[in-house]
């Protein structure tokens, strides 16, 4: 009978310990799983919305506003036994033990409507925010095209539905000088603070190589700036008041959306059937051909080895896992988000969890 007793006490011993270190234990597993989950969900979000603006189709943003994981274990055990004995030396006993384990996450969906929506999607992109993103490395090529609409003056090319037109061939030699600048790191932005607002200024180096000085040079002449000067204010506009402001006239998400969605490989028979309007003809820079922002495919099959991957309209449209450009420029489209301040505060969900 000691020993029955004993073998009850271990095993209520064992689940009694289990409960009490669930809770620690389930952090890193939770947090890696919800973060793959979000990623993934955001991901094929964005896109399902750049190929639904394609077909004319209405954009929809639903965020995960909070995520919260219930964990509930319990555990019983029981023993008995009789007067009857068996033999001398044993007696007939029952032992029974019971434990059960749920786990009860609550994700909160935000839909993205009303004021909040449209300066999310409506409000033009910082200028700054523009060139810091330069700074942090991103290829000034891809953040102008994608970015920007016009620099003091000379407008980029706009594929989107709503008013398609060809960029200025300056454009294109404009963002390729840049380009080289910005390789030979004789570029800066720094930010002027006065007592009533901030200002950017984008500052090119005095001591660089003779060649990346006569970029320097042309680039000055591209847009109009003063010779002599090195530093140069940032402003949001079409047109400087003087040749020492840079004016960028930057797009707002939608119409970011709205250009990479015009270059979609659709299907030939969704143009046929005037489900959706062709492709832009390939725009030409210099005799050479520009290549586009990004390649969206589509296939009636599910790709196999797809960044990220969706269906509509009975084919699926995806981005190549091995196109490290498309790749990277989508993570820059879903970064873009962040960088528009909507102006709407809201309160955290106030949510009260029972302890069991």
């Amino acid at each position: 009978m000691n020993k029955i007793l004993s073998a009850v006490f271990v095993a209520v011993t064992l689940i009694s310990s289990g409960c009490t270190s669930i809770g620690p234990g389930t952090v890193a597993r939770d947090r890696f799983d919800f973060t793959t989950a979000i990623s993934e969900s955001w991901k094929s979000q964005m896109l399902l919305n750049v190929v639904k603006l394609r077909y004319g189709d209405a954009p929809i943003f639903l965020d995960v506003a909070s995520v919260i994981n219930s964990y509930q274990v319990t555990a019983t055990a029981n023993v008995g036994a009789t007067g009857q004995l068996v033999s001398p030396y044993q007696a007939a006993a029952n032992i029974g033990a019971a434990g059960s384990y749920s786990n009860t996450p609550t994700i909160t969906y935000s839909p993205l409507t009303g004021e909040k929506f449209s300066k999310s999607m409506l409000t033009p992109i910082p200028p700054s925010s523009i060139f810091f993103f330069i700074q942090a490395g991103y290829d000034v090529g891809a953040v102008f095209r994608v970015l920007v609409q016009s620099v003091n003056g000379i407008r980029n090319n706009y594929g989107g539905a709503v008013r398609n037109r060809p960029g200025d061939p300056e454009f294109y030699l404009l963002i390729e000088r840049m380009r080289r600048i910005q390789d030979s790191g004789a570029y800066e932005i720094r930010t002027l603070k006065s007592t009533e607002r901030e200002a950017h200024v984008a500052v090119f180096s005095d001591k660089v190589d003779p060649k990346i000085e006569a970029d320097i040079t042309e680039v000055r002449k591209m847009l109009g700036l003063d010779p002599r000067a090195r530093e140069f204010r940032v402003i949001y506009g079409s047109i400087a008041s003087n040749d020492k402001e840079i004016a960028i006239l930057s797009r707002s998400v939608l119409q970011v959306i709205g250009n990479l969605a015009a270059f979609i490989e659709v299907p030939e028979s969704h143009v046929a059937e005037r489900r959706v309007n062709p492709s832009p003809t390939e725009q030409k820079a210099d005799g050479s051909p520009v290549p586009p922002l990004m390649r969206i495919r589509s296939s009636l099959e599910k790709p196999e080895d797809a960044f990220v991957a969706i269906p509509y309209h009975n084919y699926w449209f995806w981005i190549d896992d091995k196109d490290l450009a498309s790749k990277g420029l989508f993570s820059v489209l879903m970064f873009v988000f962040n960088l528009v301040d909507t102006g709407v505060k809201e309160g955290a969900p106030v949510v009260t969890i029972p302890a069991r």
